[in-house]
């Protein structure tokens, strides 16, 4: 079936560079550049090697800018596939959301005027964080969610949206291989021991290990790699996240989300055939030291949310087990601007 006019303006704009090649990155679409957000060190008492990666300075201010690209290249694909005769119109896409993944696909897909994304939000947000969506054409569907599980069937149905495909689960588009995988690159080539991520949906926490047990045990050789291989090894990768429901890091719970593929099991399979370090795990961040965190992110003038920065108030809540001279690298996920 042949696209209309506007369809071939839409493909011809979306342009990918390379998948894998760091001299022709293919993010952020405007600018490509490897890496595509900064690093640099910052200071943490009792400490001597504590670097940031910030990816406040995405488009919209966090990480999820990144999967929101990937949700532009999966409409190429299904651009040329309905230009292929295989289907018949573009299918919409649905998302559980707390409001910045939302904000930053949606803002990708009316740029490319791509079909509106479908947001499933709990009734209980804020009304301001809905308005906002709403203004840049997000269709919102607000329910109480509770603590129910939530399966990519019920999303769909829950978003009025049978025939298009939910993009918050793994079930038809698999995250942990593409979304995050520049942005892991980024943060394993900085060759820290000790890597501190906030862990929220988890896409980003197992995107960063897939990506070391691919090197690692696979022997890819992917060109992104710039690391070394035996401070690799010996790395542990810590997630921050949280089970107080009146946590500030309220991007970090998120009871009804079924998706995460974590589970102790599989981290201790990975420390015993040698592709972590042995502190990798998913921890429970306590309050006081995300306040903490907040302080001294101010001092620096880090921009962050709480959920962002969640894994530096983890550093600073694990410090004695943490040698004092290790590098480590603190992903600060960012802080949702305002459209």
């Amino acid at each position: 079936m042949a696209l209309s006019q506007k369809e071939e303006h839409i493909l011809k704009t979306i342009v990918v560079a390379s998948e894998n090649n760091p001299n022709k990155p293919e993010y952020p679409p405007d600018h490509p550049r490897f890496p595509a957000t900064p690093t640099y060190k910052i200071k943490v008492s009792g400490f001597t090697n504590v670097w940031l990666k910030d990816e406040s300075k995405n488009l919209t201010g966090t990480h999820k800018d990144r999967m929101a690209w990937e949700m532009v290249v999966t409409y190429r694909d299904l651009l040329l596939s309905k230009k292929a005769g295989r289907i018949k119109k573009l299918p919409a896409l649905s998302i559980l959301s707390s409001g910045s993944a939302a904000l930053a696909i949606q803002t990708q897909l009316r740029k490319y005027s791509l079909p509106n994304l479908r947001v499933l939000m709990d009734s209980q947000t804020k009304v301001d964080k809905v308005s906002c969506l709403k203004a840049i054409g997000c269709k919102v569907y607000l329910k109480d969610l509770g603590r129910k599980i939530l399966n990519w069937e019920d999303i769909l149905r829950l978003t009025n949206n049978r025939g298009g495909f939910d993009i918050t689960s793994n079930d038809a588009y698999d995250p942990t291989v593409r979304f995050y995988d520049w942005l892991s690159y980024e943060i394993i080539n900085s060759d820290a021991e000790y890597i501190f991520v906030p862990y929220g949906t988890g896409q980003l926490y197992e995107n960063i290990m897939n990506i070391i047990k691919n090197e690692l045990s696979y022997n890819r050789c992917d060109p992104r790699f710039r690391g070394n291989r035996q401070i690799l090894k010996r790395a542990s990768v810590l997630g921050a996240t949280t089970t107080n429901p009146r946590s500030k890091a309220d991007k970090l719970y998120a009871p009804f989300l079924p998706f995460a593929n974590y589970s102790k099991q599989w981290i201790r399979f990975y420390q015993y055939t040698g592709l972590t370090g042995k502190m990798s795990r998913v921890y429970n961040l306590r309050e006081k030291y995300l306040e903490q965190a907040m302080k001294v992110a101010g001092t620096q003038g880090i921009n962050c949310e709480p959920s962002g920065i969640a894994g530096l108030g983890l550093l600073l809540q694990i410090k004695k087990n943490i040698p004092a001279n290790k590098k480590i690298i603190i992903v600060n996920t960012g802080k949702t601007k305002n459209p």
